[in-house]
């Protein structure tokens, strides 16, 4: 059974760091897109960032040259460190996977909680 599995949220003021990570189990993601999307409380989910298995990379405008998403596919993980944080930043952030070729995301983790205060 496939699990994306995030960890690494929590409570930081803005201006400040937080990494978060997401184990990809059930499977080898090698050959697999990996990202992020969030959604803040009365908001649409929204795309973070995404990498593919030859690690190109894309970003929302909103986090363009403060966030960067990275893989190890030796250890079936996907992060991504945030700098800089805003208050707008504020969200549930979940990892999301899909097969090679596909538009759709196929899996999608539980989440992981990122508050920032002001």
């Amino acid at each position: 059974q496939v699990q994306l599995i995030e960890s690494g949220g929590g409570l930081v003021q803005a201006g400040g760091s937080l990494r978060l990570s997401c184990a990809a189990s059930g499977r080898t993601f090698s050959n697999y897109g990996m990202g992020w999307f969030r959604q803040a409380p009365g908001k649409e989910r929204e795309f973070v960032a995404d990498i593919t298995w030859s690690r190109i990379t894309r970003y929302a405008d909103s986090v363009k040259g403060r966030f960067t998403i990275s893989r190890d596919n030796a250890k079936n993980t996907v992060s991504l460190q945030m700098n800089s944080l805003k208050f707008e930043d504020t969200a549930v952030y979940s990892c999301v996977a899909r097969r090679p070729g596909m538009q759709e995301w196929d899996y999608w983790g539980q989440g992981t909680q990122v508050t920032v205060s002001s």
